[in-house]
């Protein structure tokens, strides 16, 4: 198998995650996997070198070059899909001359890359998966006010709009985080219709805490000493308002009636943006200048190395996951929170998937933010201020469920019915 990323380590980037904690197991469930990546001289995101650590080291890296981003943002091509495709296509079809690959698997959400898809089909006879960790072509942002659309939406709407059935069309497969991805796919492009195709969520990755564990006198203490810290690490955006309000509202109400009970509380939001670093907007802070609450609020833009994360994380005192008002919203971010076994609570629209898997944990304070009360976030904040924030037990079948070995084997469910498929 061929794994098509663009990003991998050491960039630290969501999207390579799922290929990232599956290496280590693609070869027990019978496929030898290559992965081919975009040089990180290329990319201007963060870096971690310590993700190396989790990749097997007989596994092999093929590295595409790219066109320097600063000329091409002058085109308004900042994309690193668009970017390393011609270098993308050049690489992949001299593997594909000299090698026996049986399926291209495409694991990004750098979608532009995978239109490349059906020309090793045609030119190779080679099947291809399409892993759709977020939607590709959406509609999400169109009633939406301009501030709160992502830049260069005109752009990247259009674009989205005619690339992506020129790839789907073709797919031998899908896997996707969300049910409702699928579903929407296959209404869109009647010919995929029986297309094999699985819902497959990120899976917990043990490993990376014991990296984050060993490393953590590296790592720089971003939470305030004395106080009870609340942490949040991913994207911001106003998307996430309708679950983050209810508890800056019941923040506000605690230190109205016991400030110096309450007043011990910090909430943290880090990472918030995707901009380079020191270029980001706040999204969460003007929401707690609402509320009255930002003198308990830290929101840290910039984001921080996958590792110091999760050291963050197991630093805190408690923590917090918010998700969009978008009920496809999935959060894969999930499983971290839940290795580290610390108090929780989180907040997602109703029809969230996020909620079933949290409970499906046995996670006590998992509620979606058009039922959650008052009473509800007041408990969680009372028992972090009472110190007892015993570590967290979790379901043992739900642990093995959504692990990442047993992910990786669905993934491979999906390649062999994919393969099964194409050969008859």
């Amino acid at each position: 198998m061929l794994i098509i990323s663009p990003y991998f380590p050491p960039v630290n980037a969501a999207d390579m995650q799922r290929v990232r904690m599956s290496l280590p197991y693609f070869a027990a469930f019978g496929w030898d996997a290559e992965v081919v990546t975009v040089d990180e001289r290329y990319v201007d995101m963060a870096k971690d070198d310590l993700l190396l650590q989790s990749v097997p080291q007989e596994i092999k890296i093929h590295k595409v070059k790219a066109l320097k981003k600063k000329w091409t943002s002058k085109l308004g091509l900042g994309s690193i899909a668009l970017r390393s495709l011609w270098f993308y296509r050049k690489k992949v079809d001299q593997l594909l001359k000299t090698s026996r690959f049986d399926l291209i698997y495409f694991s990004t959400t750098q979608f532009p890359v995978c239109i490349l898809g059906p020309h090793w089909k045609k030119r190779f006879g080679i099947p291809y998966v399409i892993d759709m960790q977020d939607p590709w072509h959406s509609d999400y942002y169109r009633d939406k006010p301009a501030a709160q659309r992502p830049p260069k939406y005109w752009f990247s709407y259009r674009l989205n709009k005619y690339l992506e059935p020129m790839a789907i069309k073709h797919a031998d497969g899908l896997i996707s985080v969300s049910d409702a991805y699928i579903s929407t796919l296959k209404g869109r492009y009647p010919s995929i219709r029986y297309l094999p195709a699985e819902t497959i969520t990120f899976g917990a990755f043990d490993k990376d805490l014991d990296i984050a564990r060993d490393h953590q006198h590296k790592f720089s203490n971003l939470l305030q000493d004395g106080c009870i810290n609340i942490v949040y690490a991913g994207r911001g955006g106003a998307d996430m308002h309708e679950a983050i309000a209810p508890v800056f509202k019941v923040l506000r109400q605690g230190v109205g009636k016991n400030p110096e009970l309450y007043g011990k509380l910090r909430l943290y939001f880090i990472g918030t943006s995707y901009a380079s670093a020191g270029k980001g907007k706040a999204t969460i802070m003007p929401l707690a200048e609402q509320y009255d609450v930002q003198s308990q609020v830290v929101e840290i833009t910039d984001r921080i190395s996958y590792y110091h994360t999760l050291a963050t994380l197991q630093s805190a005192d408690g923590l917090f996951i918010p998700g969009s008002d978008d009920p496809h919203y999935t959060a894969s971010k999930i499983y971290p929170y839940l290795l580290t076994q610390k108090p929780l609570l989180a907040i997602f629209n109703p029809f969230s998937p996020a909620i079933t898997v949290l409970r499906e944990y046995g996670v006590h304070n998992v509620y979606d933010y058009q039922n959650i009360r008052d009473e509800d976030i007041d408990g969680f904040f009372l028992n972090l201020i009472g110190h007892q924030p015993l570590l967290q037990h979790y379901n043992t079948n739900a642990i093995k469920k959504y692990s990442a070995e047993q992910m990786t084997l669905n993934q491979c469910r999906v390649f062999d019915s994919v393969i099964s498929k194409h050969l008859t």
